[in-house]
C-alpha cells in the first residue's frame, strides 16, 4: 500500500517538476545550466516522498570542465543524483529519450546531447560535438559509463566514449559513486533506507593519447568499484 502511494506521488511530482523545468527552458533554451536546475527540481521532493536518507557531499567546485563518470542503477538515479549535478554540466542520452513526454523535451532543451546509437556516422558526429563542448564552451559532461542500468553493485565493463572524449579534450575524469541502493532500499517501509554518494579525486588526462584509453578506463573502473564496495559496507 505504501509503495503504491509513493509511486502515485512520485508520478505527480515528476509531471509538475517537468512542467516547471520546461517553462525555465523555454526562456533560456539549451543553456547548459538548465540540467542543474532540472536535476534539483526532480530531487527536491522525490527523496522525501521515497523516504530515503541521502548522504552526499556537493561535487567540488571547478573552474574548468571535466568528464563525470557515475554508476547507473535505475531510473531512480534521476532523483538520487539530480541534486548533485554541478553548474554547466550536461549529459549524453539515447535519441529516443527526446520522445518521452515532458521529460524528453526537457532533456533536449536543457542542452543535453542525444546520440543515435543505431547510426554510426551520426553517433560519431555527436561525440565530436561533445568533445568540442568540453574544449570551448566551459561545459562538463556527465556519463553513465556502463551504458545501461545495472543494480548489481558489481560494475559492468565501461564503454570507451567518456574516456576518449576526456583525452581528446584534455580534461580530467571525476568519478562519482553511489552505494548499491537497489539492494537496500524498500519503498514499502516508512524509512526506506540510506544511500551514500561520494566523488573521488579527479584523474588527469593531460598528455595522454588514444592508446592510453584502456589503462585510463581500467583505472577509473577499479577505483569506483573499490569505493562502491566501501560505501556498501557502510550502509550494511
Amino acid at each position: 500500500m505504501l509503495f503504491s502511494i509513493r509511486m502515485l506521488l512520485l508520478s505527480v511530482h515528476f509531471i509538475v517538476a517537468s512542467l516547471v523545468g520546461l517553462i525555465v527552458c523555454l526562456f533560456r533554451p539549451f543553456n547548459p545550466d538548465n540540467s542543474r536546475i532540472a536535476g534539483r527540481l526532480y530531487a527536491s521532493l522525490a527523496l522525501p516522498i521515497m523516504g530515503v536518507r541521502l548522504k552526499a557531499d556537493p561535487l567540488p567546485t571547478r573552474a574548468t570542465p571535466c568528464v563525470y563518470v557515475a554508476n547507473h542503477q535505475s531510473n531512480y538515479d534521476l532523483f538520487i543524483m539530480g541534486g548533485l549535478i554541478a553548474p554547466r554540466t550536461v549529459s549524453l542520452g539515447k535519441k529516443s529519450l527526446k520522445w518521452v513526454p515532458l521529460f524528453g523535451q526537457l532533456y533536449w532543451l536543457s542542452g543535453n546531447v542525444l546520440i543515435d546509437r543505431g547510426n554510426v556516422m551520426r553517433s560519431r558526429q555527436s561525440m565530436l560535438k561533445t568533445t568540442e563542448t568540453l574544449r570551448h564552451r566551459n561545459t562538463s559532461i556527465w556519463f553513465f559509463a556502463e551504458g545501461t542500468r545495472n543494480p548489481s553493485g558489481e560494475l559492468l565493463p565501461f564503454k570507451k566514449g567518456a574516456f576518449q572524449m576526456a583525452i581528446a579534450a584534455g580534461v580530467p575524469i571525476v568519478p562519482v559513486c553511489a552505494s548499491s541502493y537497489m539492494k537496500h532500499i524498500d519503498l514499502n517501509r516508512w524509512n526506506s533506507g540510506r544511500i551514500l554518494l561520494d566523488s573521488l579525486p579527479e584523474i588527469p588526462t593531460a598528455g595522454l593519447t588514444a592508446e592510453d584509453v584502456p589503462a585510463l578506463l581500467a583505472q577509473c573502473q577499479t577505483q569506483m568499484q573499490q569505493r562502491i564496495r566501501e560505501l556498501d559496507s557502510q550502509v550494511a
